[in-house]
């Protein structure tokens, strides 16, 4: 199932390697669509409203800003990073299928099925971000535990014979939950009677205005329909992301129900997490050990995810028990303190990485929007991370003279940020703070942890 959005954290990771503004333009097409302004937040002066959980859509602020609901569907946003790829030079093969591989100490050799037929590939490494039913997981044995699903679920892009059939938005009925829009004729289904009894049989036009029926009690007719997606919500999690030169991320390292828009975020941010240490390792200028860090960061934020779209699912359930139990999380939500837990969740805008500082600055990922104050005037911190490397920003001598033995690996800013004003820090590749001059550890000593080893000087 497509994400139609993205929100939190995964719009700001897009800014960071300079994407903004092909994300806006796309944005602005699908909201003309709509007939709607390409707009974000709520009214103005009142709260900006940042998602739902299960369905009851009351998450505000939180205390690490975040950017809102952009509307991208996930196909747009693909060609978006496509195009950026190709720019940066990959080589983007399509329709050529992994067969197998091996792994030894010097590599990866990937047997590929390809149009003109089979050849091999060796890579220093092999990152598998091949979806839910990936083949890099299976063919190398990773594990993968959770819990099977319990509901079936529905999705199209439908002509119907009456659009006000059912209300717009989310709506429980007593057959199950239906979300009607926000885009015309876009329905999504669920059931909760257990899976599919066939999840690879192909969805039917019948299939789906049956279920559709079934939910509302109507005598609803699909005309035709596009995208049709039939889904459930087994929740299951890698337990590793690395098998020595084989990784895993996205959906390949972690499933879920779609509840929430978390999938598309939770993916973004393992590639964020992972592309700067993997370059740093391929190139040899970072310790192997250093994607050891890529599982022990980002399994507990995919376990939250997890546990989070389970208590969406029993949520959404029909029913009178249910009925109040949502009535009761409703109330809570008034209450800033419930409200900021649940978006931080949501949004991911509350992870924090243990880095092992006490300083709580450190470990967490803050807004693009952040202000640095050099000599030549204030500059977004997003506008400082381009480039893909660390970022030291320092009104100190002596630290900007340390961290220029990474040059090449982390740049160099004389000034000061917001986030700790009148402090040197060091911002890592994925925009998560890696150390403040209030640590202890010296700046040294974390740069060649999350760097390696600092140049050595030409005899």
């Amino acid at each position: 199932m497509k994400a139609g959005a993205i929100h939190g954290r995964a719009a700001e990771m897009l800014d960071r390697r300079g994407l903004t503004e092909a994300v806006a333009r796309v944005q602005r097409e699908v909201m003309a669509g709509l007939g709607k302004p390409a707009r974000r937040g709520g009214a103005a002066g009142g709260p900006v409203v940042r998602g739902h959980f299960a369905g009851i859509w009351a998450l505000r602020e939180t205390p690490y800003p975040a950017a809102g609901l952009t509307m991208i569907p996930q196909d747009r946003l693909e060609e978006v990073l496509a195009e950026h790829a190709a720019g940066l030079g990959a080589d983007i093969r399509r329709q050529h299928d992994l067969a197998g591989y091996e792994q030894d100490d010097t590599g990866v050799t990937v047997t590929v099925d390809g149009p003109d037929g089979p050849y091999e590939l060796h890579a220093g490494h092999l990152a598998g971000a091949d979806g839910g039913r990936s083949r890099v997981r299976k063919l190398g044995g990773f594990a993968f535990p959770g819990t099977d699903g319990v509901i079936t679920g529905h999705q199209a892009l439908a002509d119907l014979d009456d659009p006000d059939f059912a209300p717009r938005g989310w709506t429980r009925f007593p057959g199950g939950l239906m979300v009607n829009g926000p885009v015309p004729g876009r329905l999504l289904m669920v059931e909760f009677d257990g899976p599919p009894a066939d999840r690879d049989a192909p969805v039917t036009l019948e299939e789906v205005q049956a279920a559709t029926r079934r939910i509302t009690g109507t005598r609803i007719t699909l005309r035709s329909a596009s995208s049709l997606t039939r889904f459930t919500d087994n929740a299951r999690l890698a337990g590793t992301y690395r098998d020595r030169r084989v990784l895993l991320l996205g959906d390949a390292a972690h499933v879920h129900s779609p509840f929430g828009g978390q999938g598309l975020l939770l993916g973004l941010g393992d590639a964020a997490n992972l592309g700067w240490k993997l370059a740093l390792v391929a190139r040899g200028e970072a310790p192997d050990a250093l994607l050891d860090t890529y599982t022990e960061e980002r399994r507990p934020v995919a376990a939250r995810v997890l546990d989070n779209t389970r208590a969406q699912v029993a949520l959404l359930r029909p029913g009178p028990h249910v009925d109040a139990l949502r009535e009761i999380v409703t109330r809570m939500l008034d209450h800033d303190d419930a409200n900021r837990y649940l978006t931080g969740l949501i949004t991911g805008t509350d992870v924090r990485y243990d880095l092992g500082s006490a300083q709580d600055l450190v470990g967490r990922c803050y807004a693009p929007e952040t202000t640095v104050r050099t000599p030549g005037g204030e500059v977004r911190l997003a506008d400082l991370q381009r480039s893909g490397r660390g970022l030291v920003i320092t009104a100190d001598d002596a630290h900007a003279a340390e961290a220029a033995d990474w040059a090449g690996r982390v740049d160099v800013v004389t000034g000061s940020c917001d986030l700790a004003p009148g402090a040197s820090i060091l911002v890592r590749a994925d925009g998560f703070v890696a150390w403040t001059s209030d640590d202890a550890t010296p700046l040294g000593d974390t740069l060649t942890r999350w760097f390696g080893a600092a140049r050595v000087p030409a005899a």
